[in-house]
């Protein structure tokens, strides 16, 4: 990979709470106030959004809007497999959490032969089907998707047919099956789950790293021990949601929760888990403005990106180097 590429997607139509799709845009004000050139230095492309359909009648109580949505991960998936296939490294900007089962679908797209390893660094565990939802929103399911697991053992709910074709077009996106096995997915400071996610968590074996651990352990030693988990991964994909941070600190998020990380234990975290050269793909997401004050989210966001940033940069830097 020679740069970096900015893949804006807006969609907030897997979000419960209305404002996602606005966090690209409270960066980039973030950004103008710190007097950075951050957005002038990389090349950006915005991934088309269907959020007008919110003001329409949802079809689907148990996965809200999947038809639409299934519409905008077909084009996340497709953006970010031409950007791995051009060699550049997609950096994702993204509204709520149901788009990063497309960026997993378009990273398996371009490497089909090659195991991925998921890093998920988020409050909330996101591995809820249309059978075990509460709310109905998708940005609490992208992880079932990606591990073609409904957790049927947990259902709740009765999706009607039309909602169950979808879910499985959206689970056969990129390539039929799963796109991650549960030994590949690694949770970092998951801390408000319901019963149904525990199960399936229980279930699968699925590593969480919580806040406590982390603080004793130390972020070094933290993200030491995530890749000796992913050791026989070829390639790895880091998710991070601004509600993994304490909720001092995220306000300005749909779903804030208490005791997550604080900005500086999240700038380091993101350091260390960037510096390993197997990353292929690091991606942000649950910006909403409207929830906030002060831009404060934004900001905080903000340094993390640069610093986050800055080290995918120093690696690529050091690989071309190496390279020559």
């Amino acid at each position: 990979m020679r740069r970096i590429k900015l893949l804006e997607v807006r969609s907030e139509l897997g979000a419960g709470t209305r404002g996602a799709s606005m966090g690209i845009d409270a960066l980039k004000v973030a950004c103008l106030n710190k007097g950075s050139d951050y957005f002038r230095r990389f090349n950006s492309v915005q991934v088309p959004d269907l959020n007008h359909v919110l003001f329409e009648k949802n079809h689907f109580p148990f996965a809200r809007h999947i038809d639409s949505i299934y519409q905008v991960q077909k084009g996340i998936a497709s953006t970010v497999e031409q950007t791995l296939r051009l060699g550049e490294f997609p950096l994702v900007l993204a509204g709520d959490h149901s788009n990063a089962s497309a960026t997993i679908a378009g990273i398996k797209a371009a490497y089909p032969h090659k195991t991925l390893g998921v890093i998920w660094v988020d409050a909330h565990a996101d591995i809820h089907s249309p059978y075990t939802t509460p709310s109905g929103n998708m940005h609490g399911m992208p992880l079932a998707l990606s591990l073609n697991d409904d957790n049927r053992e947990c259902q709740r709910n009765q999706p009607a047919a039309e909602t169950e074709f979808f879910w499985q077009r959206l689970r056969d996106l990129g390539e039929p099956g799963p796109k991650v096995a549960p030994e590949h997915l690694v949770y970092v400071v998951v801390r408000d789950t319901e019963a149904e996610e525990n199960a399936i968590i229980e279930r699968l074996g699925i590593k969480n790293y919580q806040l406590d651990e982390v603080r004793s352990k130390g972020i070094r030693q933290v993200a030491r021990e995530i890749y000796e988990r992913l050791r026989f991964c070829d390639m790895v994909y880091i998710s991070f949601d601004v509600d993994s941070l304490d909720s001092r600190f995220s306000k300005g998020t749909g779903t804030p929760v208490e005791d997550g990380l604080n900005v500086e234990e999240a700038i380091g975290l993101c350091r260390a888990l960037l510096e390993n050269d197997r990353v292929v793909c690091f991606e942000m997401v649950e910006i909403n403005p409207t929830l906030d004050q002060e831009n404060t989210m934004a900001n905080n966001a903000f340094d993390i990106l640069e610093a986050a940033t800055d080290a995918i940069q120093t690696r690529l830097r050091l690989a071309e180097v190496i390279s020559r």
